[in-house]
This record gives C-alpha cells, structure tokens and sequence, in this order.
C-alpha cells in the first residue's frame, strides 16, 4: 500500500493540472450599456437642480479629478466639491445634455459626452448665458454605484438657431 500513494499523489496532481475547471467567467456589469450611463446623466442633473451641489456630488467618485475650462487640475471629491457652492444658488442652473458614450467591453467603465447650458445672473441682475461641452469618465463601484472618476469641459459660442 506505502508504494501505491505516491502514484496517487502524483496522479491527482497532474490531473488537477491538465483537466481545465471552467469558472463562469464574471462581468463587472453584464446589463450597463450607453444607455445606463445616459440615464444616469439625467439622475445627475436632477440631484443637480433639486439638492444642489450635495446632490451634484453624490455622483462623483472620492478619488475623482476635475480638469475645468481655463484652471489646474482638482483632485479628489472634497476638494471639487469647494468649487461648487454656486449650484446652491437658485440664480443658477446647469443643465446638460448627453450626445453619446461608450462602455469598455470589461463592462467596469465607461464615458459620456455632450453640450451644457449654464444660466446666470449678472451683478446688475441681468441673465447670462455659458454654453460649452464636456465629457464624464465613469467608473463602476465596487458596491455596483456608478460614479464619474473624471469630468471636464469647456466653453463653446452659443448654438446657431
């Protein structure tokens, strides 16, 4: 019996080795398509408008980057977020609107792209008028959220009629 287990042992080895085991291969998210993320812009800019810049930020990643028109990089969610109060004012509204995106075949990330429309008032009171484009990097969480690693955009002239 003592010579027969080494030939076992070895046997079981080599079988574990040379017979594959098929995993179910794993998506990060077998469902998300364009689609997902366009739905997600318009819960974006909804949080947007009803909550202001709490509602903005809830969309964005803790390790996000900012690249804004014309500034320096900002980094990470607490400090992006100290550039946002002027969403809480009820002067102002961003609104945006996604032209079109893709998901990385991984299903984990994704981006948006579009024009946006921000209105204002002057200090005389007088409404103004930012128009321009941006693009929304998208990166899947691992708690299954979808959150923008990183935004930008910059300003366009006001669409011809």
């Amino acid at each position: 019996m003592k010579s027969f287990l080494p030939i076992l042992v070895v046997t079981f080895l080599v079988a574990t080795i040379a017979i594959p085991v098929r995993h179910r291969a794993v998506s990060a998210s077998p469902k998300a398509t364009i689609e997902t993320l366009k739905n997600l812009e318009a819960e974006f800019m909804r949080a947007a408008a009803e909550k202001g810049s709490p509602g903005y930020m809830s969309y964005y990643a803790d390790d996000a980057v900012e690249i804004p028109n014309g500034a320096p990089l900002i980094s990470g969610k607490i400090e992006i977020a100290s550039g946002m109060g002027f969403l809480d004012d009820k002067n102002n509204s961003l609104t945006w609107t996604p032209m079109g995106g893709d998901i990385s075949s991984s299903g984990d990330l994704g981006y948006t792209y579009g024009t946006y429309k921000f209105r204002s008032k002057d200090k005389q009171g007088k409404p103004h008028v930012e128009y321009g484009k941006y693009t929304s990097i998208w990166k899947l969480q691992k708690d299954g959220s979808w959150k923008v690693v990183l935004d930008m955009g910059n300003a366009s002239p006001a669409p011809k009629s």
